[in-house]
């Protein structure tokens, strides 16, 4: 029993492309989330404001919110490898120049903000290609499992990256950080370059055309197993997931303490979000009522973050949201892309990674104004309400929603979340057509 239970949650890494994919990413992902606390921390450093923060970080996500839906059709127009290539590299290059400029002491606060919309660019296509290549390379099948590990890979990082940013920054300074972000780019071009290609399962390209976009958007707005989903993403990552703005606050502000603590409260979150996405691969059940579920126990934990006095408690909180955030991620990210037709998937999940990171210009501000004057548990419970009000809007919008969509074994792939009984199929133009 527990044997198959182990070959079930990992059951995607026996397929050997997504080996290499996934021990690709392991390493350069790490390196993203040194960068990630790096560049927060710089722009403490240089500046001083959890308001100023909160705008650089907003400024970074502001071109997925405005190109993220194009960057899904360039995913859907492209062949998804040779893409990842051009973004990964381009990324690499980023890393590195801002690393140089800050080893150097040449880093200014604007170069800084630079840097950081050329990301948000680049990541505006990245985003949508990287989410919508995992099936091509694993299947309908396996979807679930392998964004259920590809969950915990992000959160094995977030805890190692985090932990490693805070010993370079205290030991050899913040430039390193984004050094080593850059070497650790060539795991994922090595991986990209090894794949087989003739093991992958790519999606026919869409030909270009007039009012794709506006298409993709049509096709959204006619499917409810798309849109509620979308709609309770956009909530949560506006106003909960804004931890870049609020962790460093409450490690400086309320905690009194600097980059290392900061890197323990990341590493907490990482830690409870490696358990969660192990639970959830292991698990079948995708869709909106179990993302729901996910949503309230994100909440949950956040009001009890906000509530915590000392840093033990505090710690285990923050391992507690990030056990049900990757919940509540994975479940819907494998919901969307099962239930969105292969020819929009690109669209769809551009738009996934509009309403998640995108939605950082108009959260980050926000929030961090929130943390800034009333203090960083003002910002966990503003992000707690968030998730509390996706829960029930996920709950609400249920009549809407044909019965399989609300919650299905992904097992069994796309087929599983066909209408019932007639009806048409999930997958197919809103408008009855193939």
């Amino acid at each position: 029993m527990a044997d198959r239970a182990r070959r079930r949650t990992y059951a995607a890494l026996r397929v050997p492309n997504f080996r290499l994919f996934f021990a690709g990413q392991s390493v350069s992902l790490v390196g993203t989330w040194m960068q990630i606390i790096g560049q927060s921390w710089l722009v403490l450093e240089l500046s001083g404001s959890g308001t100023v923060l909160g705008a650089v970080t907003a400024l970074q996500f502001l071109p997925m919110l405005l190109g993220g839906p194009y960057g899904g059709l360039l995913a859907d127009r492209s062949d998804k490898r040779r893409l990842l290539l051009a973004t990964q590299s381009t990324l690499a290059v980023l890393a590195l120049l801002l690393g140089l400029l800050t080893v150097t002491h040449a880093v200014r606060l604007w170069m800084v903000v630079v840097f950081a919309v050329a990301l948000g660019v680049v990541n505006a296509v990245d985003s949508p290609t990287r989410q919508t290549f995992v099936p091509e390379i694993v299947g309908p099948g396996m979807l679930r499992n392998a964004v259920s590990l590809n969950s915990v890979m992000v959160n094995a990082a977030r805890t190692l990256g985090p932990a490693l940013a805070g010993v370079l920054i205290a030991g050899a300074g913040v430039g390193v950080c984004f050094l080593a972000n850059a070497a650790s780019f060539v795991a994922v071009l090595l991986a990209l370059c090894l794949m087989r290609t003739e093991q992958l399962m790519p999606t026919v390209a869409v030909v270009r055309g007039r009012g794709q976009l506006a298409e993709g958007l049509r096709y959204v707005r006619g499917t409810a197993g798309l849109w509620v989903p979308l709609t309770m993403m956009a909530l949560v990552g506006t106003l909960a997931f804004e931890f870049q703005v609020v962790l460093p606050l409450l490690a400086r502000v309320t905690l009194h303490g600097g980059a290392r603590t900061y890197g323990f409260l990341t590493s907490a979150m990482g830690l409870g979000a490696v358990a969660g996405g192990l639970t959830v691969a292991a698990r079948g059940r995708v869709g909106v009522v179990p993302a729901a579920v996910a949503a309230a126990g994100f909440g949950a934990a956040l009001v009890v973050a906000a509530a915590v006095t000392w840093l033990p408690g505090e710690l285990a909180a923050l391992a507690c949201a990030g056990f049900s955030s990757t919940a509540f991620l994975a479940t819907c990210n494998t919901t969307l892309q099962l239930i969105s037709a292969p020819a929009f998937r690109g669209r769809v999940m551009a738009l996934w990674s509009v309403t998640f990171l995108g939605s950082t210009p108009v959260g980050g501000p926000v929030v961090g104004a929130v943390a800034q004057h009333l203090g960083p548990r003002a910002g966990l419970a503003l992000g707690a309400a968030a998730c509390l009000a996706a829960a029930a809007l996920g709950l609400l919008a249920l009549p809407l929603i044909p019965r399989r969509q609300r919650r299905f074994d992904s097992e069994n792939g796309e087929n599983d979340a066909h209408d019932d009984e007639g009806e048409r199929p999930v997958g197919t133009d809103p408008k009855g057509g193939p």
